[in-house]
């Protein structure tokens, strides 16, 4: 859409429109900085349902902003899959550590002990000395 071609009026009530709108629909939310795939996809529909119909969107451009939008999901999908992964590799890693030596940083505190147990979840646990302890604190992991 073209707003040098609309009159001041009209690009005074589209704009007092849009607001109203992003206010409706912002009630509760907190701002973002990043654009994700769904604001994507909501703009290129609001992009083609204001565009002149004497004028529309050449193929070449909505080519392209599809493009950008199926780029956007592979992304968003990797991103999502590589969260998972490096959760089932933690996941490995502490129950490879089991009846190992292992030393763990606590703060100002060094603790050393053999794993006895671990927990697996979202963030895995070894249980050390009769404390469970997350996986990430551990620095050294000894042979037996």
């Amino acid at each position: 859409m073209d707003l040098q071609k609309m009159s001041s009026l009209e690009t005074a009530i589209l704009r007092n429109d849009n607001d109203r709108f992003n206010k409706t629909i912002n009630q509760g939310k907190t701002p973002q900085q990043n654009l994700g795939k769904d604001d994507f996809l909501k703009l290129l529909i609001t992009q083609l349902s204001y565009q002149d119909p004497t004028a529309p969107m050449e193929d070449r451009e909505f080519i392209a902003q599809m493009a950008q939008f199926s780029s956007l999901e592979q992304m968003t999908s990797m991103a999502h899959d590589f969260a998972e992964l490096t959760r089932l590799i933690s996941g490995s890693e502490a129950s490879g550590a089991l009846g190992r030596p292992v030393e763990i940083s606590d703060g100002d505190q060094i603790i050393q002990g053999t794993v006895k147990a671990v927990s697996r979840g979202e963030v895995p646990e070894i249980l050390v000395n009769g404390a469970y302890y997350p996986w990430e604190k551990v620095t050294r992991v000894y042979e037996q």
